[in-house]
Formats: structure tokens, C-alpha cells, sequence
């Protein structure tokens, strides 16, 4: 049997892991844990999905697919163990004391969630504290855990992944190049898992490779009008989400969260159908700024979500902004060159730009059936 070129062996595996996880159709399962430094005492609130515990716990227990304040205070007790039995906070070796002090509920951008508010009273706490993180890992890989730690004028923040759960924090004041440090690889990591935002990306560079003579996509005579087209397509996206980001980073404008994810689905669909139909042939640049200003948004609910120090705003949005364009052009890094020494052959026009683009379009008109009418039509 033939071997595969090992340059279609790497595109394929970049569009295996572009369409690799359907299941975040949805904004991805996220809890959002806010811990405060006072003295031997961490006091803390941890945001859950409703969803999530539902999943884990079964909170719905009259199965009519709605979960009421009588059902969630019910399982309070189960919740506080589950949750409490997957955090452990310690500091200069020396395990701290948790206990839930109030619960509530509390919308967020993408559903109810149960706020468990607790501490944690430490021998003493020193200049480092180490949290592991543990919850939902051994039913769902993809989850992650959102830590806001301060402690005075200090903001640190941190994700918790299956490969991240234990970590050290220090509490000693941390430079501003730290925070834009910190800041930056939130947003790197954000762009890597908004697999909506990567496929709207992938969709417009598809036909970057080629240019439409007589209805067809034929290949670029040369690697230089494919790289001009590439950076106008970024440019204009990078542009155009940094403007909304910031905007609703500010609470300037607010868009309802329903819209902003059904739009963004919508902007993947019309992306990878318009390879196949093409309206903007050789005008995508305009197509990517209209929809980078509502993708700019998906970002700012994300950084909102994260929590911003109000004394270095200005650090923080920058640094996760310039995360995002570095984790954007790594993937654009890693797809053109592939692409380019493709690009004449019947596999990358007829499998890759054509066959791409479809599947694409499909998944996104799932996501956007999904997310217009709160559905669930992919399990994950």
C-alpha cells in the first residue's frame, strides 16, 4: 500500500484536530474558583455548572429536564462533598482546613451554576500556597478549572487541566511583566481550545493556497500572493476582535451570550460554505473583520470570566489579546507552508478545500442548531 507524503500526513493531522472535538459546540465545561489570601485564612467561592453536577450527581431528580432551587438544595450536602473531596489547599506544607460556608446560584454567559462559597483556615500561609484541582477530570477530560487567587493588591490567575492539577502559587507581589507573562498564555490557551474560533480561522485559509479562475480553485503561481492574502485575512480578524474585545472587556458594549455563540457558529457556516460558493472569492479579508467584531466578544466573555485586576486592566487586556494573535498565528504557522507544497495537487483541491469546507459547514450548522435552540446534539 502506498505511503502517505509526509506533508499530507501533517495537514490531515491538522484538520483531524481541528474537527477533533465536536463536543464544544457549546462553550467548554468550565468552573470558576475565586480564592482570597486573608491572613491564615483563604476564603473562597467556586462557580459550578449546573450542568456539570447534573451530569456527575443527577441533580434533576423529577427528570422533566429542569433543575429547581428545591432539587439543587437537596443535594447541597452531597455537592459540598463531592466538590470539597477534589480541592485541597496547603501552604508551607501544611494541609488547610475546608469547610462550605453559603450556597447560591448564579447566572453566567453559558447557564445557571450552583456558587459554593467556603475556607480554608491554614496553620499559616507564608509566600506560596499549592491547590490541587481535581473535579469532573475522571468523567470529563476536556473540563478545566479557572482560578482567581489574591491576596491584597496581588491578582494571580491559573487553569487547572488533567495535566495541570497540582500547582504552586506564590503570594508575593508579582511584576507587571509576570502579569502580562500570565495573561498572554490565557490567551494562547483560549485560542487553542475555541475550536469554533480555529474552524472560522481554517475556513477562510483553506482557499489562501489557491484563486479562482473560470468557477474552479487553481494553485497560486508563487508562495508570496499566498502569504499577502494569509496576512490580510489575519489582520483583519485580529483587527476587527481586538476592537470588540476590548469594548466589551470595558463594559462598553454587551451583547447577549446566546447571540454572540449563535453568531459566531453562523460565521463558521457562511466561512466554509463560501469556499464552496464562493461570494468572496478574493475579498475574505472583509468577511473576517465583519465576524471578527463578534468574535471579539467570544474572547472578552472568557477574560471577563477569568477576572481582571482593576489596578493593571490595561496589562491584563493586552497581554491575553497578544496571547490570542500568538496562538493564532502558530496555527497559521503550522497550516501554510503544509498547504502551499499541496496545493496543486487533486487531493488538497477536491478532499482538503472542497471536502474540508463541507465538513466544516456541517458541524458548524449542528453547533448552530444547538446553540439558537439550546439544544444538545452532540454528546461529549
Amino acid at each position: 500500500m502506498k505511503r502517505l507524503h509526509p506533508h499530507l500526513r501533517l495537514l490531515l493531522l491538522l484538520l483531524w484536530l481541528a474537527l477533533l472535538s465536536p463536543a464544544q459546540a457549546h462553550k467548554p465545561s468550565d468552573s470558576y474558583l475565586a480564592l482570597t489570601v486573608e491572613g491564615n485564612t483563604v476564603r473562597g467561592q467556586w462557580d459550578i455548572a449546573l450542568r456539570d453536577l447534573d451530569f456527575a450527581l443527577g441533580l434533576d431528580s423529577s427528570g422533566d429536564g429542569s433543575i429547581t432551587w428545591g432539587e439543587l438544595k437537596q443535594k447541597q450536602r452531597e455537592i459540598e462533598a463531592y466538590a470539597l473531596a477534589r480541592l485541597s489547599i496547603s501552604s508551607s506544607g501544611q494541609s488547610c482546613a475546608l469547610a462550605a460556608s453559603d450556597h447560591l446560584v448564579d447566572d453566567h454567559t453559558d447557564g445557571a451554576y450552583e456558587v459554593m462559597r467556603f475556607e480554608a483556615r491554614c496553620p499559616s500561609t507564608g509566600n506560596e500556597i499549592s491547590i490541587r484541582y481535581g473535579l469532573f477530570f475522571d468523567i470529563d477530560p476536556q473540563h478545566k478549572g479557572l482560578l482567581r487567587l489574591q491576596r491584597g493588591g496581588t491578582v494571580s490567575t491559573g487553569v487547572f487541566t488533567p495535566d495541570t492539577g497540582q500547582q504552586v502559587f506564590s503570594l508575593s507581589q508579582p511584576s507587571r511583566l509576570q502579569q502580562f507573562a500570565d495573561y498572554a498564555a490565557q490567551g494562547v490557551w483560549h485560542i487553542w481550545i475555541g475550536f469554533d474560533h480555529i474552524l472560522f480561522l481554517m475556513a477562510l485559509l483553506l482557499p489562501a493556497v489557491a484563486v479562482r479562475v473560470a468557477r474552479r480553485w487553481e494553485p497560486v503561481p508563487a508562495f508570496w500572493p499566498a502569504l499577502v492574502n494569509v496576512a490580510s485575512i489575519v489582520t483583519a480578524f485580529t483587527i476587527a476582535h481586538s476592537i470588540t474585545l476590548t469594548l466589551a472587556t470595558l463594559g462598553v458594549v454587551s451583547l447577549p451570550s446566546r447571540l454572540v455563540e449563535s453568531t459566531i457558529a453562523l460565521s463558521v457556516v457562511i466561512a466554509a460554505l463560501n469556499n464552496i460558493f464562493p461570494l468572496f472569492a478574493e475579498r475574505r479579508w472583509v468577511m473576517a473583520f465583519l465576524f471578527g467584531l463578534i468574535h471579539g466578544f467570544g474572547f472578552a466573555s472568557v477574560l471577563s470570566d477569568l477576572g481582571l485586576p482593576s489596578g493593571t486592566l490595561a496589562i491584563a487586556l493586552v497581554g491575553f489579546n497578544l496571547g490570542v494573535e500568538a496562538g493564532q498565528l502558530a496555527i497559521v504557522c503550522a497550516f501554510l507552508p503544509v498547504a502551499y507544497r499541496l496545493r496543486s495537487s487533486i487531493f488538497y483541491k477536491r478532499w482538503v478545500l472542497i471536502g474540508g469546507s463541507a465538513l466544516i459547514a456541517i458541524l458548524a450548522c449542528v453547533w448552530l442548531t444547538e446553540r439558537v435552540f439550546d439544544l444538545k446534539l452532540i454528546s461529549g
